[in-house]
C-alpha cells in the first residue's frame, strides 16, 4: 500500500524551511491549485503556523493528508509522546494521518523511537506511521519491531542521486518510499537531457524529473513559493515516460549528487 499514491496526493506540499507570511502564501497557493496533501515536521519549527494556515483554507478534513515527523531530540521515552501531541495542538487536529521518525540513528540503535512511535499510533495520535532516512538494514529492522506496517520511507529522491539499491531493498520489503528534495534543489531545471525529453510532451524538465519519480513509484514532497513551480510541480499527470526515455533518465544517476549528507547532517547515516 502507497497511502500517499492509492490516494492520489501524488504530490505533497512541502513546508522546510518556510515560515511566517512566506509559509502562508504559500500553502494558500498551493492548496488553491489543489494540493491537498501537506507535509511538516517538529524540526522544520513551523507546526503551528502551518496549523493556522491549514484552519484558515477551510477545507474538509477528509480532503487533507498531514505528515509530520518527530525530532530526535524527543526520541527518549519521555520526550516522545508528549512531543507529539505538542504537535497535534500546534496543527490544531486530533490525528496526522503519516507520522514519520524523521531521522535514525546512525548506527541503527533505533528500538526505543520504534517502540514510541507504535505507542503513538496505538493511542489514536496517526492513522498511518513511517520512517525518513533509513537504510534497507534500517527498513528491515524496523518491520521487525513495529506490529504495524510503516507507510512510507521519506528520503532523498532524484534523477540524480543512486537510489537503486535502496528502492529495491524498500520494493522488496513491501516499504514505499517518499522523495524528499525532489527537484533537487534546482537542479533538475538545469539539465539539458529532461528539456528534450520534456519538449515533445509540452513539460518543463522539472516535470519530466518528477515524473520519472512517480513511474519509480515514488511519491514526491515537493516545495517552492512561487506560483508557477508550485503549479507545475503539481501539474505531473496527463503524460508518460516511455521506456526508453525513462533509461535515459537513469543514466543521471551517475552523478550520484546528495543534496543531505553528512557535510549537511553529521549523523545522517552510511548509505553505503
Amino acid at each position: 500500500m502507497n497511502v500517499y499514491l492509492d490516494a492520489g496526493h501524488d504530490v505533497s506540499f512541502g513546508t522546510f524551511p518556510l515560515r511566517g507570511d512566506t509559509l502562508a502564501s504559500a500553502m494558500r497557493l498551493a492548496a488553491e491549485i489543489g494540493y491537498r496533501s501537506f507535509d511538516t515536521a517538529q524540526m522544520y519549527g513551523n507546526e503551528r503556523e502551518v496549523g493556522a494556515c491549514l484552519a484558515s483554507l477551510g477545507l474538509p478534513r477528509e480532503e487533507l493528508l498531514i505528515t509530520t515527523k518527530v525530532s530526535p531530540n524527543n526520541f527518549a521515552s519521555e520526550d516522545f509522546l508528549p512531543s507529539v501531541e505538542q504537535s497535534l495542538r500546534d496543527l490544531q487536529l486530533d490525528q496526522v494521518d503519516v507520522l514519520l521518525l524523521h531521522w535514525p540513528d546512525q548506527h541503527g540503535q533505533n528500538a526505543v523511537a520504534l517502540e514510541q512511535l507504535q505507542k503513538a499510533h496505538d493511542l489514536g495520535y496517526a492513522v498511518n506511521i513511517g520512517l525518513s532516512n533509513y537504510t534497507i538494514a534500517m527498513m528491515e529492522d524496523a518491520m521487525a519491531r513495529l506490529s504495524v506496517r510503516p507507510v512510507a520511507n521519506q528520503v532523498e529522491f532524484h534523477p540524480f542521486l543512486n537510489t537503486e539499491k535502496l528502492l529495491a531493498g524498500a520494493q522488496r520489503l513491501g516499504l514505499p518510499l517518499t522523495a524528499y528534495c525532489a527537484v533537487a534543489r534546482g537542479k533538475m531545471a538545469t539539465s539539458a537531457l529532461l528539456d528534450d525529453i520534456g519538449r515533445p510532451h509540452g513539460k518543463s524538465g522539472t516535470q519530466v524529473g518528477l515524473r520519472w519519480t512517480l513511474q519509480k513509484g515514488v511519491a514526491i514532497n515537493a516545495m517552492s513559493t512561487k506560483a508557477e513551480n508550485i503549479r507545475l510541480n503539481f501539474e505531473l499527470q496527463g503524460f508518460q515516460l516511455d521506456d526508453d526515455e525513462m533509461r535515459r533518465i537513469d543514466g543521471l544517476m551517475a552523478e550520484d549528487f546528495r543534496i543531505v549528507n553528512s557535510d549537511l547532517v553529521p549523523s545522517a547515516p552510511d548509505w553505503d
